[in-house]
């Protein structure tokens, strides 16, 4: 517990291109019943493309309150900037982002949302569903997005409003990386480099039952992290040309 405590508690740094942010839920014991419990991952790419995972938290509630606080911890520990935070489905978070780093982006999880609008399309039309959604993501720019799921909306009313509706209210959500070269886009669009190392975790945490506190959850995670690191902390394939757009598009914000 103390080398967790003291990891938890360590030294970040000034500036992260990138961080992903995701859900892990664990069932844990409490008061002689077990429940299902949200652990939270934060995990930062760093300025030489490296992955590093900033911190576990478990809360049973989300919200603005609790995301403020879990980034103003990440400032205690010396992150002064984010450039594009990448999340999905967090309640506060965007608000939160907002209020503690103004100047960050806030994706969502691209892949998320083809997930969740998709769910309830039949079989058949899947396939051309999801290819009628990748105009979409892959549009040049915000208005084309806009255009084409404007036409969307107008070939498939009646049939799969739902699936439109998801991409319609959180337009501004998930738009913002269509103003970033291809480069970036390929980083941030989606949270697979979180959900690589959530893999890992779910792996550790198979052949175990219901943990019995909170403690023994991190511990477990912190450790099955530390041992991941060799391989999943790799840095992202080219990132060097990432790097310099990076550079580019956010001009005087990297060291």
């Amino acid at each position: 517990m103390e080398e967790l405590e003291e990891w938890q508690g360590r030294d970040l740094e000034a500036v992260y291109p990138i961080v992903y942010i995701d859900a892990l839920v664990l069932k844990v014991r409490h008061q002689g019943k077990v429940e299902n419990k949200a652990t939270y991952i934060a995990v930062g790419v760093t300025e030489d493309g490296e992955r590093d995972v900033l911190g576990l938290w478990i809360e049973r509630t989300e919200g603005a309150k609790f995301w403020s606080s879990i980034l103003a911890e990440l400032k205690q520990r010396g992150v002064q900037d984010i450039l594009i935070l990448c999340a999905d489905g967090l309640t506060g978070l965007p608000q939160a982002v907002e209020a503690n780093f103004p100047k960050t982006i806030f994706q969502t999880c691209v892949v998320h949302l083809i997930r969740s609008s998709t769910r309830f399309v039949s079989y058949k039309d899947r396939r051309a569903v999801c290819a009628e959604l990748r105009e979409l993501y892959t549009a040049a720019n915000v208005e084309q997005a806009s255009r084409k799921l404007e036409q969307l909306e107008e070939k498939w009313a009646g049939k799969y409003d739902h699936v439109t509706r998801s991409w319609r209210s959180r337009f501004d959500e998930w738009t913002p990386f269509l103003e970033l070269p291809a480069e970036l886009r390929k980083a941030i669009y989606t949270t697979n480099t979180i959900e690589a190392l959530n893999r890992i975790l779910r792996k550790t945490l198979k052949t175990r039952g219901p943990l019995p506190t909170d403690q023994a959850a991190l511990k477990l995670l912190f450790l099955a992290i530390r041992n991941a690191k060799q391989t999943w902390g790799r840095g992202h394939r080219d990132w060097l040309t990432a790097r310099m757009q990076l550079d580019i598009h956010f001009e005087g914000r990297l060291p």
